[in-house]
């Protein structure tokens, strides 16, 4: 079967050359900007992309991958004013902390990942050749892009550029020759940040740097894939094709992902209205698996809505691995064993192989290992007589595991070997609950736990833990 990615630019599902065909794949995504940390709404983003490239190296592409860093902009340079620090200090704690916040949620680096402060002669040259094709103007040391030069501007939004200009809040500047004109190179006041350029002393508009980047490092005029979020579908991703399709006259990107966004109990996500969740507010509450959980719960093209009760669920929906891998391991003794398939199994990989086959389709593939797990728990209940009954168990695991953790990136880190302070006063108020019979607030401790990854047990002894 065909893999198939739903493409922004042409509204439509479309089939990718088979890995035999096209060995490579050449994908670019929309990185950081390094003026705060990291939210749960990046780490979605960054998530989903690493479960696209990890699927498609396990479906047997080699995968150039890029994702960049905007380490200078408007909002670092204002972020730098605020805290009265060089932006140059502002963007490296932020830029340290983003990597941080990639190893604790097991997402791999790009394989290059270029910063736009590093790049910006070919920024110069790229704007240079604009200008001498007339694509773009340069206005007391500003440079724009004349969109109306460019007859395809809107094809990616689906938008005339009359429309974009009545839907768009735009930054009045009355020499433009057009409201809807973007900056390719902006002149540094006083103070700012600043390179050489031959319009003078500036630093490049945001747009540029990932048309730049993207062609550099991966090699070529035309992308496979484009990632992103669907708020950068207008202006960024929009301005990323005119830019670039104006100088190299190719088709910038085959194909555009664009991931849904994420809400906070229905919110927008903002610091004003004190629901900013950062990647390490929420791993210090939860393992890290209980939040991938809760991404793959829905397509990465759908919104996404975070509260306590629906991350909650994931961890539950978690410990149906977590339970059934422990049954497993007190079943199989012998160390040699070697796996043998069943129909099952089968059913279970063929369903899994064609959710992400159909548009990354994780909801339906999670399904899928969920079916899996009943079936493996069934079979061990009813079926202790077959005499393949280890070697079937054992392959209905490895399948689970390699799925999990080669397509999904669950299960990699080790648990941590101490209780944080919060998770151990959950367990004394668990302890003295049941003291008191309060079977009822117990038991919503213990899904608090599980939420955690910490599974509680009761024994003769008292109350055990363990993690999951």
């Amino acid at each position: 079967m065909a893999l198939y990615i739903y493409n922004s630019l042409t509204k439509r599902k479309e089939a990718i050359p088979p890995a035999k065909e096209q060995k490579t794949i050449k994908m670019y995504s929309c990185g950081v900007t390094a003026y705060d940390r990291c939210h749960i709404g990046h780490a979605r983003s960054l998530y989903v992309f690493d479960v696209i490239r990890r699927y498609l190296k396990f479906s047997g592409y080699n995968m150039n991958f890029v994702r960049n860093i905007t380490d200078i902009d408007d909002k670092i340079i204002n972020r730098a004013n605020e805290l009265k620090k060089r932006f140059e200090v502002v963007v490296k704690e932020n830029i340290d902390a983003y990597y941080q916040d990639l190893e604790a949620l097991g997402i791999a680096k790009a394989d290059i990942e270029p910063r736009a402060t590093e790049n910006i002669p070919e920024m110069v040259a790229h704007i240079e050749a604009l200008i001498k094709k007339d694509y773009a103007y340069e206005i007391g040391g500003d440079v724009y892009f004349s969109v109306r030069q460019f007859k395809n501007y809107g094809k990616l939004s689906h938008q005339s550029i009359d429309q974009m200009k009545e839907a768009t809040r735009i930054d009045a500047d009355p020499r433009k020759k057009d409201p809807l004109d973007f900056a390719l190179w902006k002149k540094s006041k006083d103070g700012e940040p600043s390179w050489k350029s031959p319009w003078g002393q500036g630093r490049p508009g945001w747009h540029i740097e990932c048309s730049c980047m993207s062609m550099k490092f991966l090699k070529t005029h035309t992308l496979d894939i484009h990632a992103g979020g669907r708020d950068l579908i207008f202006p960024h991703h929009e301005n990323e094709i005119a830019q670039s399709e104006a100088l190299t006259g190719k088709p910038f990107a085959k194909h555009w992902i664009h991931h849904g966004l994420l809400t906070i109990n229905g919110q927008k996500m903002a610091k004003s209205l004190g629901n900013f969740i950062t990647v390490q507010d929420v791993l210090k509450k939860y393992p890290v698996d209980t939040l991938k959980m809760f991404f793959l719960a829905s397509h990465y093209a759908s919104p996404i809505d975070y509260s306590e009760e629906k991350i909650q669920e994931a961890g539950k929906a978690l410990q149906k691995f977590d339970i059934l891998f422990w049954k497993a391991a007190g079943l199989i003794q012998d160390e040699t064993i070697e796996g043998c398939n069943a129909d099952f199994i089968e059913r279970a990989e063929i369903s899994f192989t064609k959710a992400m086959d159909d548009d990354f389709n994780t909801p339906q593939a999670l399904a899928a290992l969920f079916d899996l797990v009943n079936d493996t728990n069934k079979f061990i209940d009813e079926e202790k007589k077959d005499p393949r009954y280890q070697e079937i168990i054992f392959q209905a695991v490895e399948t689970l595991e390699t799925y999990c953790r080669e397509v999904f990136g669950l299960f990699t880190k080790e648990p941590q070997k101490e209780l944080p302070p919060a998770t151990k006063e959950l367990l004394d108020q668990r302890a003295q609950a049941r003291q008191k019979k309060d079977f009822k607030r117990s038991d919503e401790i213990r899904a608090l736990l599980q939420a955690q990854g910490v599974v509680v047990e009761d024994t003769k002894e008292g109350q055990t833990w363990r993690w999951a």
